[in-house]
């Protein structure tokens, strides 16, 4: 004797569509052969959730079995566990959880899911100048577009497709594995229920063509090395009418001969002799605005800084710039003539002995007791 649909599910006779699913899921998913391999019982039991599901899932069978019981049903309950239908629902209820949807029909739906297209990255090498005023470039970006004489279809003409043979048409097959009704993506036509017949002679069936596309890209003023700019839209087609994939240009700034960047200030350095040092002296040095005069104060140590605000690179994307740092190296001279060394020689007369060890200054001190 059949035991109750209701029973079987374990709910009540005015459970809502959501708690019949509810209670067939969590069923067949403790009972799946897959979980259970070898398990009569298991199968069993599965087989009675499936009948039970598809009865009770249909409006008309339901109202049929609520009023008669399983002799209303007829010949359509013991047909019941084994209706397709059923599947597409267990596919639609269990699809996203376990990954079954191509098992019971859901991998076709996904093949024909719109894609984004691939992101394309593209390298620019920027000179030091250019990267610190801006400048507006002209790409030559390598990508794929649909073919434009078949229109990203890959036939030629209407006539170029034909019905799959196999799935006629359908995108998918059924077969019967066991007391289970499965359909899987049809292999041939892979889904999508055609085959090439006679293909594009432009893109030879491939639905898509190599092409070089001129693309203007603007470069703000202070980019840095390293940096990426991104362009939506300029990417790889989608696929099924997904959208396209975006650009990202990849900057690579070559170093300049005078400046060092580090953050928005620019270095550079600067070398002067001792009597340069010991007397101060006027300089010019280059800054990206053209050469500027600086004054190097007297007595001044080979190590320390000098800093011109606002002569560094551009604050990107905002207003201002940073500063040059300009680093002082107090050079000794060598290979000195008999003039310049005569004069020396006088110059050293009149300086205070050195050559003795140099007393440690406060800070010299504060430093040593913190470490």
């Amino acid at each position: 004797m059949k035991r109750d649909y209701y029973e079987i599910l374990g709910i009540g006779k005015n459970a809502s569509e959501q708690e019949l699913k509810s209670a067939y899921r969590k069923l067949a998913l403790k009972f799946h052969p897959d979980r259970n391999p070898h398990n009569p019982e298991a199968e069993e039991h599965f087989k009675e959730a499936a009948e039970a599901y598809s009865v009770l899932s249909d409006s008309d069978k339901r109202r049929l079995y609520d009023a008669y019981g399983h002799d209303g049903l007829g010949s359509a309950g013991a047909a019941a566990g084994f209706n397709p239908d059923v599947f597409a629902d267990f596919s639609d209820i269990f699809g996203d959880f376990f990954g079954f949807g191509d098992l019971f029909g859901g991998g076709s739906k996904r093949r024909s899911r719109a894609q984004r297209g691939d992101d394309v990255r593209y390298d620019l090498e920027l000179s030091f100048d250019d990267a610190m005023r801006g400048l507006d470039v002209e790409l030559r970006v390598p990508r794929t577009e649909p073919c434009p004489v078949c229109k990203g279809s890959g036939a030629e003409g209407e006539d170029g497709w034909t019905t799959c043979s196999v799935c006629r048409g359908r995108g998918e097959v059924f077969y019967q594995q066991g007391f289970l009704t499965i359909r899987r993506t049809c292999g041939q036509c892979r889904g999508t229920g055609k085959l090439l017949r006679k293909a594009c002679r432009n893109c030879r069936g491939e639905a898509f063509v190599q092409t070089v596309k001129k693309l203007k890209v603007k470069i703000p003023a202070g980019v840095d090395n390293g940096m990426k700019m991104r362009v939506p839209g300029e990417g790889q087609p989608g696929a099924n009418g997904g959208p396209q994939g975006d650009l990202y240009v990849f900057l690579m700034i070559k170093p300049h001969s005078i400046f060092e960047r580090r953050e928005d200030d620019l270095h550079c350095t600067v070398v002067i002799n001792m009597a340069e040092a010991a007397l101060g002296v006027g300089i010019v040095i280059p800054t990206l605005d053209g050469e500027q005069r600086l004054k190097v104060p007297e007595s001044i140590q080979s190590g320390e800084t000098l800093r011109l605000r606002g002569k560094g690179a551009p604050h990107l994307n905002a207003g201002g710039c940073g500063d040059l740092i300009v680093h002082i190296e107090v050079r000794t001279p060598v290979k000195l003539n008999k003039e310049q060394r005569a004069l020396m020689e006088q110059l050293r007369a009149t300086l205070p002995e050195g050559g003795r060890p140099a007393e440690k200054t406060l800070l010299d001190k504060l430093k040593d007791y913190l470490m």
